[in-house]
């Protein structure tokens, strides 16, 4: 297989800064590229005579014609220096392949899920949310995000347009949108990291919802110290990660 085989090249067509740090980038995508939401794609940037690779989650619809993603300017990052540099018109690799297992279809049964991110680990539940399969198939969603500062709380607008989406209206009663701000005081939100509020129940107590074995079904995306604290915390009381051929409770996303 040669190099032109395994990506194509896209083109960027719009960007949204919300914070310094922070900012969405929208790009053209190829009609041969499928995925399943909850997945992520891996994007290259030319850095020098090099391809920098890194994954990214797919923020946007499958069945959108263009690609979406949300992503963090690390300071001196190989790959994010780059990305936060591109305009709009430039152009970005994108590899053929979809990756990731943080999907609906891991679980058997279950009639909440719940989604818990940190930062831009809410990218692939935003895909989630737009596929009309996951508001029929469960009687609770609960999207909990939580990040540092309230500027932090990206796509609360698109979060909040459900109710008035004609695709999804009738089952817009169903969404619990939680946010989470742990450094300063941002009313409504809570103040306090989501690990804490899963630990002490307080998460559960504020959504007047139970995390447990035969309701739940609980997605997890973002820093690794959360992901696997987290995992940890719903082990103890009985949940059980989905693994191919032994649907379970938890999916997560490692890709850091």
């Amino acid at each position: 297989m040669s190099e032109n085989d395994k990506y194509t090249v896209e083109t960027i067509t719009e960007i949204h800064t919300w914070t310094p740090s922070l900012f969405t980038f929208r790009t053209t995508r190829h009609r041969g590229y499928r995925f399943i939401p909850g997945q992520f794609a891996r994007l290259g940037v030319k850095s020098g005579d090099e391809v920098v690779w890194r994954p990214y989650s797919i923020c946007s619809a499958d069945y959108d014609e263009f690609l979406e993603f949300y992503s963090i300017v690390v300071p001196g990052g190989q790959f994010t220096s780059k990305l936060s540099q591109l305009q709009v018109g430039d152009e970005i690799l994108v590899e053929r392949r979809n990756y990731g297992f943080l999907t609906t279809d891991r679980f058997e049964c279950g009639r909440d899920l719940w989604m818990l991110a940190t930062g831009t680990g809410l990218a692939p539940f935003i895909s989630i949310l737009y596929d009309p399969r996951t508001w029929e198939q469960y009687e609770n969603l609960i999207l909990v995000h939580s990040v540092r500062h309230k500027e932090e709380l990206a796509y609360q607008e698109a979060i909040r347009a459900f109710r008035e989406n004609e695709l999804f209206q009738e089952h817009a009663h169903k969404l619990r949108y939680v946010q989470a701000v742990t450094r300063e005081d941002a009313p409504p939100a809570l103040r306090d990291r989501v690990t804490n509020l899963i630990a002490t129940r307080e998460l559960e107590r504020h959504l007047g919802l139970d995390i447990d074995v035969d309701r739940s079904r609980v997605m997890i995306c973002g820093n690794p110290e959360m992901v696997e604290e987290t995992r940890e915390l719903l082990h103890r009381r009985g949940l059980t990660v989905s693994r191919r051929g032994q649907p379970g409770h938890i999916a997560v996303e490692n890709y850091w």
